[in-house]
């Protein structure tokens, strides 16, 4: 597994656990990090660390695009771990553009094929899809 994958699957159960704990404060993330200490490599952390600080500092404009584009979903109906992929793939939208889009919805529908559910994969492409095609990326 590439770096930049490793950094994504950490980011989503990262941003997994603060939904959840209904935390995202510093003192959550290290907890999170030292949990998992031994999966933070030199390639790993910096996309990583980019990810989880990006969706929480960009929170209530990512989670407008997600409102605008997601048909007949608000994001608290909306399943855990899509919810929290889709924040990562919009946050590389808005923020890295370095990595074409293409390449961020591919990776969003496999990891929510790897942690979601039968339909996740689908779904993730679909509100994506439509995100970056109405918004220009």
């Amino acid at each position: 597994m590439g770096d930049r994958r490793q950094a994504r699957e950490l980011a989503l159960q990262a941003l997994f656990f603060f939904d959840m704990d209904k935390s995202d404060s510093d003192q959550s993330l290290e907890i999170f990090c030292a949990g998992n200490e031994e999966k933070f490599t030199q390639g790993v952390t910096p996309f990583f660390l980019d990810l989880v600080k990006g969706v929480k500092e960009n929170g209530s404009q990512i989670d407008a695009l997600l409102n605008k584009y997601s048909k007949n979903w608000k994001i608290s109906r909306m399943p855990v771990v899509d919810r929290n992929i889709m924040r990562m793939a919009i946050f590389e939208f808005l923020k890295c553009s370095d990595i074409p889009c293409s390449v961020t919805i591919n990776e969003a529908v496999e990891i929510g094929k790897k942690y979601g559910t039968r339909d996740s994969g689908s779904f993730i492409n679909g509100v994506l899809d439509r995100i970056r095609s109405l918004e220009g990326f």
